[in-house]
């Protein structure tokens, strides 16, 4: 955003992302958020009219697969997938995402899901079941202000540090449809890395997708 100065005009530089969420908001949101939404999806189409040429065109193609996205809900959510030769069963609980601060005052973005995740053995057979909340914390990373999330393995899970690294990414994978990076540091300590793409997957949920969507804008360049 730019406010005027003098006799020059001020404008505000609305992101492909941010047109597609409000589109997305103005059919998925609820009362008031939803109103607005729509007017503001309104008013950005009458403005790409006037202004004519083929950008009438490109902002109606943002605004029809930004309503078109299908919602999830992330409470009741439950995913089978296979994950380094196993097949698991994840089953959401409940889940959130929140804003917090990091070191040097850096903006994270938090999303802490509990979630019961088992094993498949033979057909049917769930074992080893185990009910915890997960948290995968992001922040900005590097000159490319890339966004990247950490998560942490529990060495006192169930079965020890590799087993909850199974279940981790397998409940990850579930959510994103992309498994996370592990890393295995000199410590023993075994780390889960996600990217855009994850976060991508995280924002198809109602519950997580306001906050995704605002931590974006809020960091990004």
């Amino acid at each position: 955003m730019k406010m005027p100065e003098g006799d020059r005009n001020g404008y505000v530089s609305v992101l492909k992302e941010g047109l597609a969420y409000a589109a997305w908001l103005s059919v998925h949101g609820s009362g008031g958020q939803q109103r607005l939404a729509a007017d503001f999806v309104e008013y950005i189409l009458q403005r790409a009219r006037e202004t004519g040429g083929n950008v009438y065109e490109k902002a109606s193609k943002i605004i029809e697969e930004g309503m078109s996205k299908v919602s999830l809900k992330l409470k009741g959510f439950e995913g089978v997938v296979e994950v380094g030769g196993k097949e698991y069963v994840a089953k959401v609980i409940d889940g959130g995402a929140e804003f917090d601060k990091g070191r040097y005052g850096r903006e994270l973005l938090r999303i802490r899901i509990t979630a019961e995740v088992g094993r498949v053995e033979g057909e049917h057979t769930i074992v080893d079941r185990v009910v915890r909340e997960y948290t995968i914390t992001y922040g900005r990373r590097g000159r490319n202000n890339a966004a990247l999330g950490y998560a942490a393995v529990r060495s006192n899970a169930p079965g020890g540090r590799k087993v909850d690294a199974g279940r981790f990414s397998a409940l990850i994978k579930a959510l994103t449809g992309k498994e996370p990076r592990i890393r295995r540091k000199s410590d023993g300590t075994i780390e889960l890395v996600c990217g855009k793409k994850h976060l991508d997957g995280f924002k198809r949920f109602a519950e997580l997708a306001d906050a995704i969507e605002r931590w974006l804008e809020k960091t990004g360049r």
